[in-house]
């Protein structure tokens, strides 16, 4: 098939971007996306001209690193898809397409289609992990968790941090990320004694990263390409607020016994 890109090019973060026009013939509809990136790349690089900045790393849908918007969308027209999974048969011969780096306030562009993601590791950092003392592995059977639990712990934990529930949310936020992380530890019986200071730890961090709130809009779980639903958000919104109450508690116990 025959295409017109239009591919957004910018040389650096303080640099001003625009969207070049490129044509690509004998496209695969059998291809992925970024393998028709790569046929791109390979026509610019032959005409000596600077290839398209792009991140990938498995190709697999598991990484997260194909953080692009095509056509708008965050990964592309397919649901529960990321970009690398998307495949051109998706499109059609002629097809003007529009490729764009994820636009959010919290991702400043690196280069072209590269955005730097480094929020999400630093909310990941603040305590998205359990310190207890595991020592060597247990067995599988030895701690008991209800299967309900067990299961949307799982769905949370599907997350890979792409970013795309902040591209497509128009506040930019990112509680759906957040709360995905926050609430796969918080369904785990390892995840309980950290579980108040991870949500206030995590959301604060959150807040201190510029994203925009949530308003219900729901973008978020219909752009994720995991599934992910905003029901994660509410869980994490009760125990942000179980935390700040028994934070209150402590500190006018601590008044009262001055």
């Amino acid at each position: 098939m025959n295409l017109t890109l239009f591919v957004w090019r910018q040389e650096a973060a303080s640099s001003a971007g625009s969207f070049v026009e490129y044509a690509l013939d004998g496209v695969s509809e059998d291809s992925s996306f970024l393998e028709m990136l790569d046929m791109l790349n390979e026509k610019l690089v032959e005409s000596g001209h600077q290839p398209v900045a792009f991140e990938h790393d498995c190709r697999e849908g598991i990484c997260g690193s194909c953080s692009m918007s095509i056509n708008g969308r965050p990964h592309g027209p397919k649901r529960l898809t990321t970009a690398c999974q998307l495949h051109m048969r998706m499109f059609k011969d002629g097809d003007v397409i529009y490729v764009e780096p994820f636009r959010a306030g919290a991702f400043p562009v690196v280069k072209d289609l590269v955005t730097n993601r480094s929020a999400f590791d630093r909310i990941q950092q603040a305590g998205g992990f359990v310190s207890v003392q595991t020592g060597a592995a247990p067995e599988a059977n030895a701690t008991p968790i209800e299967k309900d639990h067990a299961d949307e712990a799982f769905d949370a934990a599907a997350c890979i941090g792409c970013g795309a529930c902040v591209a497509a949310c128009p506040n930019g936020s990112a509680m759906l990320f957040t709360a995905a992380k926050v609430s796969h530890l918080a369904l785990l019986p390892q995840g309980q004694p950290e579980r108040s200071a991870r949500v206030a730890k995590m959301v604060e961090q959150m807040d201190s990263e510029m994203f925009g709130g949530c308003t219900n809009h729901g973008e978020c779980q219909e752009a994720c390409p995991k599934g992910i639903s905003i029901k994660y958000i509410a869980q994490m919104n009760r125990d942000f607020i179980s935390a700040a109450v028994r934070k209150a508690r402590s500190l006018r116990g601590a008044m009262r016994a001055q």
